[in-house]
Formats: C-alpha cells, sequence, structure tokens
C-alpha cells in the first residue's frame, strides 16, 4: 500500500473487513474523528483506491453449490479471439470470474452452478461450443478455508 499512511491502511482493513460499518464506528476503530474519518475515507474514493462497495453472496445459499474453477486454452493466440471469449463469458451467468493469465492457459475462470449435470451443461454447451476454445481444464472445489474476495 505504497503512499498510503498507517491510518488509511488501517481504514482500508476495516472496511474490507466490515464494508457497512457506520463512519462512527469505524472512526472509533481507527482512532480519529468521524469528520476526519469521513474526508479520508472520501478521499480514498476520489483517488480511486475504494473503487466501490457490493455485497458479498453466498453460492450456496443461492442454490450454486458446485464451484469449479477451469482453466481454458484458445486456438488463436490474437485480440479478435480474447474479445469473442471475453465477450461470451459476460454473457454467461454461470461465469463468476473471467481472468486472462499467464502460463500455459489463456483464461482462469471461476464458475458456480447448481450441480455436476448444469456444469456438464456449462462445459459442453458454452465452452464447449466456442470454435477458439481448445483446451478445458476444469478443478472442482471442495472446501474452501479462505476465501478473501469481497
Amino acid at each position: 500500500m505504497a503512499g498510503l499512511d498507517q491510518l488509511d491502511q488501517r481504514i482500508l482493513r476495516e472496511l474490507c473487513q466490515e464494508g457497512r460499518i457506520t463512519n462512527t464506528a469505524l472512526a472509533e476503530r481507527v482512532g480519529l474523528s468521524a469528520s476526519a474519518c469521513l474526508r479520508r475515507v472520501q478521499e480514498l474514493e476520489r483517488i480511486g483506491i475504494i473503487v466501490g462497495y457490493r455485497a458479498v453472496l453466498d453460492p450456496r445459499a443461492l442454490g450454486n453449490g458446485f464451484i469449479a474453477y477451469i482453466a481454458v486454452g484458445l486456438s488463436a493466440h490474437n485480440k479478435a479471439a480474447q474479445k469473442a471469449f471475453e465477450s461470451a463469458m459476460a454473457l454467461s451467468p454461470e461465469v463468476r470470474e473471467c481472468h486472462n493469465i499467464t502460463g500455459i492457459y489463456e483464461y482462469l475462470l471461476r464458475v458456480e452452478v447448481g450441480d455436476i449435470q448444469t456444469y456438464k451443461r456449462f462445459h459442453t454447451d458454452t465452452l464447449g461450443a466456442l470454435p477458439s476454445v481448445t483446451t478445458i481444464s476444469s478443478f472442482v472445489v471442495l472446501e474452501s478455508s479462505k476465501d478473501a474476495r469481497g
């Protein structure tokens, strides 16, 4: 966190743990007055360090208890193939994350669906139907001992 002082870093840690904390409670936790704390949070938002707030959802509670990471290889290594793949993934509600990565694969996906049959349909009908996809390697999540996505 280069360029941030210790108070800013403490504010960010607290907000990452509890994004809905009141400004008054946040100020108490970091040792600032409420007005000074609010000014710092607003500045962190203004300069783009804090880019938003969101609800963290439990996929199992939503009926999406089958989670897999999928490494995808493409046949073409150009911008057009990447854009086409990324557009298809943006339209797929099963895909919760899509990352362009280095290594032997081009993409790493996080997919959340209800069960193995739904995953198979996504694997076959969505990924398998894309002409540029040549490799699909699935890694099924059995349990998550740590998940700090927020």
